[in-house]
């Protein structure tokens, strides 16, 4: 983490950790790139057993020189500036967590309740920098989600490739169509699930969208020529017609299905 974003982080840990219901916060790892990189952010994950500081004085709290300051509706996620830098605070009750992790970890028979979620909310759980902890709870969090089990693996799979599968079969329909809002829907969708399928593959979390492009290139378990095929898939210029694009997606569905 660069001295800027350490400094600005330092300042909001010290504000957030006084409040009573405040168990641990975990700094997301969007904040660790140079403070001029466009995707940077100052994303904070606190994770509480009680009742938080109303939205006023939540505000109050901040400081006077943050900016366009607002909060979501269920007033669990508050978005601001500072000195033009993003900054966003998410509430996290520990109880709902302790939830979703036992379906994952215990509840099998429930786990459709998340699937559609992916696996996103457990890769910030299990990366995030633990900047402030009141007790070992989070890393008891971690030690379960390292231990989860080839059922929740295979199901969250099965439930990607029938997405991918379903975007497919929607680009292909779009193609004929020639209906090109929904084949670039369609093409986001396939690739996103792709990519997520290739994840819980190898048993990883997946990341942040921003984070898809590099880090699902470096997973161990890939299928042959997947990486050239993703980039070419990726690519827009006038070469990648769109007709090349969908013979070029069935490829990619054909390996994943067949790793």
């Amino acid at each position: 983490m660069k001295r800027k974003a350490k400094i600005l982080a330092d300042r909001f840990i010290e504000t957030i950790s006084a409040w009573d219901a405040v168990e641990c916060i975990a700094l997301n790892e969007a904040a660790l790139p140079d403070t001029l990189d466009p995707y940077f952010a100052l994303i904070l994950d606190v994770y509480h057993t009680g009742v938080i500081p109303s939205f006023t004085e939540r505000r109050d709290a901040y400081g006077d020189d943050i900016a366009a300051l607002e909060t979501s509706a269920l007033q669990t996620k508050d978005r601001f500036l500072v000195g033009g830098l993003p900054v966003r605070i998410e509430f996290k009750a520990m109880a709902k967590v302790d939830e979703i992790v036992d379906i994952a970890d215990k509840r099998m028979e429930q786990l459709w309740l998340i699937k559609d979620s992916g696996t996103y909310m457990f890769y910030r759980l299990a990366r995030g920098m633990i900047l402030y902890q009141r007790s070992s709870w989070l890393d008891d969090i971690r030690s379960r989600l390292d231990a989860l089990g080839d059922e929740f693996w295979r199901q969250m799979r099965d439930a990607h490739e029938s997405k991918m599968e379903h975007f497919l079969s929607d680009l292909g329909a779009a193609l004929m169509q020639g209906d090109d809002f929904h084949y670039l829907i369609s093409s986001a969708g396939f690739i996103k699930n792709a990519c997520v399928v290739l994840f819980c593959a190898n048993k990883q979390f997946e990341p942040s969208h921003r984070g898809f492009y590099a880090q699902v290139k470096d997973l161990p378990l890939l299928p042959a020529e997947f990486v050239g095929r993703f980039e070419s898939f990726l690519r827009n210029d006038s070469e990648m017609t769109v007709e090349r694009k969908y013979s070029l997606a069935q490829l990619i569905a054909k390996s994943v299905l067949s790793l």
